[in-house]
This record gives structure tokens, C-alpha cells and sequence, in this order.
């Protein structure tokens, strides 16, 4: 295969794929109305919209056309259309470009990695102002899920609360602490200087539970940073939880959280 034909292969190729992940986007999380539709999700023109691109320049992209997209423009659709870091990359290498950065942290200190596991067999995760986990060890990944079979933009405290029913099941005083847990990210939230990855998570939950839906337009804003949660563990039985987040000094955007395991007496 010479250049010119893997080229033109992979411009369909990116062309088919943004298709499909449009398709999958509902208008609604965009702020768009639903109305009819011949087909399901985003129409070109509400992509192109949304992602500062003309119309027909991003009709050209779908239809596999001999142009070539910036990585600014395409950072834009990866956001619009709500891609994974792994699919972020896809595009990326469709396009000719080297992988982008991961959306997440990557700025942490070996120092930092390692007292997170030196803690171990006391459960810790160092998580961002987004919530998202960036750091674990074995016990808490037992005590809670198995965040190395999550995908990068699954590993969210948030995400995990409203979406993942065996993280929801498992805690007893559920609705304490989903209710802090949105009033610690609607506070986060406002002090964000970029508020673009917040706006993605936001729109995630608002399409896909019914309650994130009810509670996110309340005016709860609160620090919780500390508390008790109630587990019903399927091998440890019902377990109550001491829970401290501690900011490390030079990275006030991160948050170490650790649990004690409460005894009666």
C-alpha cells in the first residue's frame, strides 16, 4: 500500500468514526433541541457548531476529503463529541499526528506514588479537583472497585456515584454521600479556571441519570473533605469508613483521600 492510498484509507477511515461518535452524542447535551431526527444523535452542522469548525469543512472530514485537520481543531471535536483519551489518540494517529496528551494528570511526583502505596494496607487514592482518580493502591482498589478495569474517564468519584450501580449499591448512606460528594464538585466546579472537562462530565451525568439530573440545578456547595460512609462489603459485611482528604502543599488541584475503618467502643 503506497502512501497516497493509506492516506486516503485512513481520511475515510476518520471520517467513518466521527460518524459513529456522533451518533451517539444525544443534542440535549449540547443544549441543542431534540425534535425529529432521520437519524440518532448530532447533525453536522450542530458538530460543527459546537467545535468552532465550518459546516462544510467538517462535512469534508466525514466524507473522507484530501484535508487535513489541526490538532486544535481536533482537540475541539474530541470534546464535542465526548471521546475517551484512547479514542482522542485514534483520530490523532487517523490524522497523521503523534498521540495527544491524556486528559488526566500525568504531573505526579514519583514521591507522591509511592507514599500512596507505602500506605497500603490503609486504603488511599490521590484524586483531582474534578474528582478524578489518578493514583490508587491494592486496598483500596478491594475495598471499593478495580479502577485498573476502568476506563481513564471511568476512574470518577462522580461517575462512579451515578453511573456505576455496583459502587452505588454498595454504599449504605448512599444519598449523604452523593449529595456531599456533588456539593464538593458544584463547589470545584465554580473555581475552575477551565471548566471545558467539568462542562463534559456534567453534560455525561445529565444524560444518563435521572437523579445527577434532579440534583445538579440545587445550590449545595460545601467543602467534603471529611466524613463517614457506610459500606455493606460483599466480603468484609457492613464496614463504616472514617474518610480524610488531605491537599498536598505545592498541589492544592489534588486531594489525597484516605479511610480508617471505625470500631465501636
Amino acid at each position: 500500500m503506497d502512501a497516497t492510498t493509506h492516506n486516503a484509507t485512513q481520511r475515510r477511515e476518520l471520517g467513518a468514526f466521527l460518524v459513529a461518535c456522533r451518533a451517539r452524542v444525544s443534542p440535549a447535551a449540547l443544549g441543542f433541541p431534540i425534535g425529529r431526527r432521520r437519524t440518532p444523535g448530532l447533525k453536522r452542522e450542530e458538530v460543527a457548531l459546537a467545535a468552532d469548525v465550518s459546516a462544510s469543512w467538517y462535512t469534508w472530514i466525514e466524507q473522507g476529503r484530501d484535508v487535513r485537520a489541526s490538532p486544535e481543531a481536533l482537540e475541539r471535536l474530541a470534546r464535542v463529541l465526548r471521546m475517551s483519551d484512547a479514542e482522542r489518540a485514534y483520530v490523532f494517529a487517523l490524522s497523521g499526528y503523534p498521540p495527544p496528551e491524556d486528559t488526566h494528570d500525568e504531573s505526579l511526583t514519583d514521591g507522591l506514588r509511592q507514599f500512596v502505596q507505602a500506605l497500603d494496607p490503609l486504603p488511599a487514592y490521590v484524586r483531582n479537583n474534578r474528582f478524578d482518580i489518578l493514583i490508587w493502591n491494592r486496598a483500596i482498589a478491594e475495598l471499593f472497585v478495580d479502577y485498573d478495569r476502568l476506563a481513564p474517564h471511568e476512574r470518577n468519584t462522580l461517575r462512579l456515584m451515578f453511573l456505576h450501580e455496583p459502587y452505588r449499591t454498595l454504599i449504605v448512606n448512599w444519598e449523604e454521600i452523593a449529595r456531599g460528594t456533588l456539593a464538593g464538585f458544584r463547589a470545584a466546579y465554580a473555581q475552575a479556571a477551565d471548566k471545558r472537562p467539568f462542562d463534559a462530565l456534567i453534560a455525561e451525568l445529565t444524560e444518563c441519570s435521572d437523579v445527577f439530573r434532579r440534583w445538579w440545578p440545587d445550590h449545595d456547595v460545601r467543602r467534603f473533605d471529611e466524613g463517614i460512609k457506610q459500606l455493606d462489603h460483599p466480603a468484609l459485611g457492613r464496614v463504616d469508613l472514617q474518610y480524610v482528604a488531605l491537599v498536598p502543599q505545592n498541589r492544592h488541584d489534588l486531594s489525597l483521600v484516605t479511610y480508617l475503618r471505625r470500631t465501636k467502643g
